[in-house]
């Protein structure tokens, strides 16, 4: 089942109502998160190693005031320290504050200010236990002398909950030089949607998450529009062939794709949907390239037109409906004669389409055709293509917003395109894919994309299922393609290539 992810609000509230719920006293949810940590960190550390624990005066320094206690009565070579920075402590940490004060006064300092930081010996590792979500603006004063020194330790860096100075989900009024620049954060039961925007990558190089539970009847409380696919809801979603199917019963795809120097973009993109299942594939190019394309896949029914014009006056290719699903745009240009076809094809279509690359710059180029989308169409454009669309952005939080009014205003469905690729549905929800990698990140891959998007869509998936499929199925090609490859030699072809890969890899159990 998808991963929830809430706001830092609602995570508030959802300690405080397990709290209520099951009458416990808070200082107890704060042990049992802290023992969650703990056996994370026995699994990244051994007792061998030095560690510094720099604590903060609220419940993120309560957490690992708990978990130095943990690790200390575990026989680690453990040091923590708490800064309080002249703020009041909060009640579960000055219990815990005490507790450890008790039972480990030569391993703990009370209530340290910043410049005592610059006394301490080097250590392996440094646990950032100062703000976590607790914050509502930017660190400053010593807080921020605490960050500045924190960043420069040679130590690697984990950060509890949230690294102190980043906010959950906004950071555009954050001081950047205040955040701390963690290697490893260990969020607590759900992910942050901060673990997912690009912005953040500098102050979270690596996540995971510790375990804390919360009753259902809490959570049932708090609905949320963001999740994190997960392997279980990909393998719920794929469908088993029947012994009896033949190529009729997967779909007929049409890809309007290619032009003069770009027949690569239409080869990408129909191979991908033939190796995603599509059972018949036409493709319509430019007679320039039309023995390029056909002699590259021979699957294919490919048909060719002198002039971009007579793809709209030919009445067999006004005959949109005889096909499954229809997919417009890689390679394909965006002159006056290509703009006419997308708007004949828009008008003439309601049936959900797939857009793709110069599909979306068309639609940028031209609002007017905006309006023309059928309902549960699929767009799908990496960041500067929807900033065409819909105008630029500050960050990828800002323009996950723009992104979410999109989807609602036109009840189309969005995939924009990135480390975790996010799946936006009409009614605004958001669905983050967690596959895929920087090696990814190389002309072609957003065309094989577009290729498995049309085969999913005309075999029968739904808009939200093929969305969902697409993005994970593309992502995990290029992880099982990266064994045998690195980041730096991958290409789009080894995509397609482990496309069959990934289809089984889907349906196993893990």
């Amino acid at each position: 089942m998808a991963l929830s992810i809430y706001t830092t609000a609602q995570i508030r509230q959802l300690d405080a109502d397990t709290i209520q719920l099951e009458g416990i006293p808070s200082f107890e949810l704060m042990e049992r998160a802290a023992l969650g940590l703990f056996e994370r960190i026995k699994l990244r550390i051994t007792p061998d190693k030095s560690i510094l624990v720099l604590a903060g005066p609220g419940n993120n320094g309560g957490d690992a005031l708990v978990l130095s206690r943990l690790m200390l009565e575990a026989g680690f070579r453990l040091r923590c320290i708490l800064l309080n920075g002249n703020k009041a402590l909060s009640h579960d940490c000055a219990l815990n504050a005490e507790k450890l004060q008790t039972l480990f006064p030569s391993s703990f300092v009370l209530k340290a200010a910043p410049e005592d930081l610059e006394q301490e010996a080097p250590t392996d590792y440094l646990i950032d236990g100062l703000f976590g979500s607790g914050l509502n603006k930017a660190l400053e004063g010593d807080f921020a002398r605490i960050v500045h020194w924190l960043n420069k330790q040679k130590a690697v860096r984990i950060s509890i909950d949230l690294p102190s100075g980043l906010y959950g989900e906004d950071n555009r009024t954050n001081k950047p030089e205040n955040i701390v620049r963690a290697d490893l954060v260990l969020g607590i039961q759900f992910p942050r949607l901060a673990f997912l925007l690009p912005e953040n990558e500098n102050y979270i190089a690596e996540w995971e998450l510790s375990p804390l539970s919360f009753r259902p009847d809490a959570l049932a409380g708090h609905s949320t529009k963001f999740f994190l696919v997960e392997h279980s809801d990909i393998k719920a979603l794929l469908r088993n062939r029947t012994k009896f199917s033949h190529k009729g019963h997967y779909g007929q795809g049409l890809l309007i794709a290619g032009s003069a120097g770009m027949s690569g973009a239409a080869i990408l993109a129909g191979r991908a949907a033939l190796r995603a299942g599509l059972g018949l594939l036409n493709i319509r190019v430019p007679s320039a390239i039309y023995t390029c394309v056909q002699t590259a896949i021979p699957e294919a029914m490919v048909s060719s037109y002198p002039l971009p014009e007579d793809l709209i006056s030919s009445r067999e290719n006004q005959d949109w409906a005889r096909f499954s699903a229809i997919a417009i745009g890689p390679g394909l240009g965006t002159g006056q004669s290509q703009t006419k076809i997308m708007r004949a094809l828009l008008k003439d279509t309601k049936n959900p389409l797939v857009i793709d690359a110069d599909g979306l710059n068309m639609l940028a180029a031209e609002p007017s055709l905006v309006k023309l989308l059928p309902s549960e169409s699929i767009l799908s454009p990496h960041p500067k293509e929807f900033d065409r669309l819909a105008g630029p952005s500050a960050c990828g939080y800002e323009r996950l917003e723009k992104a979410r009014a999109f989807a609602q205003k036109h009840r189309i469905y969005l995939i924009l395109k990135g480390h975790y690729t996010c799946s936006i549905f009409p009614d605004g929800s958001c669905h983050f894919n967690n596959s895929g990698n920087p090696g990814m990140a190389t002309a072609g891959s957003g065309d094989v994309l577009c290729g498995i998007l049309l085969s999913l869509l005309a075999q029968g998936y739904s808009p939200a299922q093929t969305c969902l499929l697409g993005a994970y199925l593309h992502g995990l090609s290029g992880d099982l393609a990266l064994k045998e490859q690195s980041e730096e030699s991958l290409i789009a072809g080894d995509l397609i290539q482990y496309l069959g890969e990934a289809f089984k890899h889907s349906k196993r159990q893990i």
